[in-house]
């Protein structure tokens, strides 16, 4: 499993369907995306952009209170985000409109799930390339790119699995994450009996990133449950 920083970022989502919002929630979250705003009308779709700082927005055209075009244009004249548009207007003319004002994709319901996880994840490689976030622990940084642990200026490789259980636990940072969807991040789809082998990597792990691993601060064992990532600043 690589580690894709591009699911930690927010998208704001504009439709008046409320099905139609519940079921792409419902497609993006289960790829990861955990940030996710919704808005029903471009009145409320303006305010949250200035409140949540999107760094994507998903738009449909025919909204109770006017439409996806004009709502983009205000939209773009205080950020610059990727936009987009996910509508059941499929004429050519509106797809025009829609790119000759700047949108970086335009999708036509009814869709594919796999598309639209497709594009999402393409337009947010193409906007925000080049990223290589550092992901910030007590006592060390995590390059998830480079599969490294910063550590007192000296950088520790992660090995495949090291790497795949800290993806995990960092797409949950703050939250438990039980032992059997760490074996399953590690070991794939059949992932019981492997309880001993995950408790031997999280040890080596508590070793790279933790100060003192006996008494760790970061990935903390909940007992009976599993394992909970530490992450500062969230």
């Amino acid at each position: 499993m690589d580690f894709d920083y591009l699911k930690q970022k927010r998208i704001l989502l504009v439709d008046d369907e409320q099905e139609l919002l519940d079921m792409v929630c419902s497609i993006l979250s289960e790829d990861g995306f955990q940030k996710i705003a919704t808005a029903k009308t471009m009145k409320e779709a303006v305010a949250l952009s200035s409140a949540y700082h999107p760094e994507l927005a998903i738009l449909d055209v025919m909204l109770p209170d006017g439409n996806g075009f004009d709502l983009m244009e205000q939209l773009k004249r205080t950020s610059d985000y990727p936009v987009l548009f996910l509508t059941a207007r499929g004429e050519d003319e509106d797809k025009f409109r829609g790119f000759g004002l700047g949108a970086d994709d335009y999708m036509v319901k009814p869709f594919l799930p796999k598309e639209l996880l497709f594009r999402v994840n393409a337009i947010l490689r193409r906007s925000y390339k080049g990223e290589n976030p550092l992901v910030r622990l007590s006592g060390c940084e995590i390059d998830f790119e480079r599969a490294e642990v910063i550590k007192n200026e000296e950088r520790l490789p992660l090995t495949a699995k090291e790497h795949d259980i800290l993806t995990c636990l960092y797409r949950n940072a703050g939250r438990i994450v039980t032992i059997d969807a760490l074996c399953e991040a590690a070991w794939g789809d059949n992932p019981y009996g492997y309880e001993n082998s995950l408790m031997a990597h999280v040890r080596r792990i508590r070793e790279k990133i933790e100060t003192n691993p006996s008494r760790p601060v970061s990935l903390i064992t909940m007992k009976g449950l599993g394992y909970k990532l530490i992450v500062e600043g969230r």
